[in-house]
């Protein structure tokens, strides 16, 4: 049995290519002529892209079954403080993201019209449920609870509305809690958010399957016999959830039970695959581009997100920088697709040298 003395290698290159991956799908030059691969699939279905936020809340969970030993000599008191200390940080910088750039016409942008949760709410939101289930409850409860948390989601679903954009129950619970002008309109305009009260609940369920994952790895070690373990319960999952498909359709935006179950069979195949390669095998210097991004994770995303906000609120020749800089320097000369992947890449790769300079330097922005 090998020890776990690369314990946080196979984490920090899984959310380092998590992140890269997710700026890249957010960052196209021209959505409309992105490769099929990078983009969400508009209700039901599954693409790649799809994968990227239920993994960043696996590698969460991962990272929780680390730390979570740390918080187990504390006192409860000093264990709230820590997990609310953070939620609330990252909820914070989550909602002021949208916020930005809080001037508009020279006026403050009204809060009144600012969406309320998103990407880091939802992470943030995740992380506490997950946290307090898992300090305060044995790793039974924590299963029975996942199991009962997809299983209503599933029933609370179909009891309060249909699986469509305008009738599903997420919809109606945030429109009555807090109002479509606090809401994400990507929808052709429509006011539903995919981040929603609602669908947070099997979310939850996305950081538990990644706390089990690590820490069934930290109790097994790193060798075959766990690699295989993984590799089985990977394709229990992976099944189950096309089985339950039949009946309640793979939808990111909604975060049903059945996404759950495939995102997260999927990751544990993914980390099954890096345990053999990195702690396991010689990695070789190809992870140290992965772990830039695993390193200052939040710091990056939020850097990415910024970066593409400030493009597009600079005016360029009749357009936006971001519009202008995607036409006349990637699309222009690569065309449409390969324009499009391009300035994407330009984008993450911009990211990426920040983070280099960061790690050289020894700064890492940590919650």
């Amino acid at each position: 049995m090998s020890t776990l003395k690369n314990r946080y290698l196979s984490l920090d290159v899984f959310r380092g290519m998590d992140v890269a991956l997710m700026i890249i799908v957010n960052s196209p030059g021209n959505g409309d002529t992105s490769f099929g691969i990078l983009n969400h699939a508009v209700w039901n279905g599954f693409t790649l892209t799809d994968l990227v936020f239920p993994t960043f809340l696996f590698v969460v969970g991962n990272a929780m079954s680390f730390s979570m030993k740390k918080y187990e000599a504390m006192g409860n008191g000093a264990f709230l403080k820590k997990i609310l200390k953070r939620f609330s940080i990252i909820f914070l910088l989550g909602f002021l993201m949208y916020w930005f750039p809080f001037f508009e016409d020279g006026n403050l942008k009204p809060i009144a019209e600012t969406r309320i949760f998103g990407v880091l709410q939802r992470i943030a939101l995740c992380y506490l449920f997950a946290s307090v289930l898992i300090h305060y409850f044995k790793t039974r409860t924590v299963i029975i609870f996942s199991v009962l948390a997809l299983v209503g989601y599933h029933l609370i679903l179909i009891g309060f509305g249909d699986l469509t954009l305008f009738g599903n129950a997420v919809l109606k619970l945030d429109k009555l809690l807090i109002g479509p002008n606090h809401m994400y309109h990507g929808n052709g305009g429509v006011a539903f958010d995919p981040e929603g009260l609602l669908s947070t609940l099997p979310a939850i369920v996305n950081v538990i399957a990644g706390y089990l994952t690590g820490k069934f790895i930290q109790k097994s070690g790193q060798n075959y016999e766990t690699i295989a373990k993984l590799f089985m319960v990977a394709a229990v999952l992976v099944l189950a959830g096309f089985a339950w498909d039949l009946i309640l359709p793979f939808n990111k935006k909604l975060w049903t039970s059945s996404f759950v179950l495939l995102t997260s069979g999927i990751d544990v195949f993914i980390i099954a695959i890096l345990i053999y390669l990195l702690d396991m095998s010689k990695p070789g210097k190809w992870t140290y581009f992965f772990e830039v991004f695993g390193k200052n994770t939040l710091f990056i995303y939020l850097l990415s997100e910024l970066f593409i906000i400030s493009l597009a609120e600079i005016s360029m020749k009749g357009t936006n920088a971001y519009t202008w800089i995607a036409d006349n320097l990637f699309i222009s000369i690569a065309g449409d697709y390969f324009g499009s992947l391009l300035f994407a890449l330009w984008v993450m790769l911009t990211c990426w040298f920040i983070g280099y300079l960061m790690d050289k330097k020894g700064i890492y922005v940590k919650v």
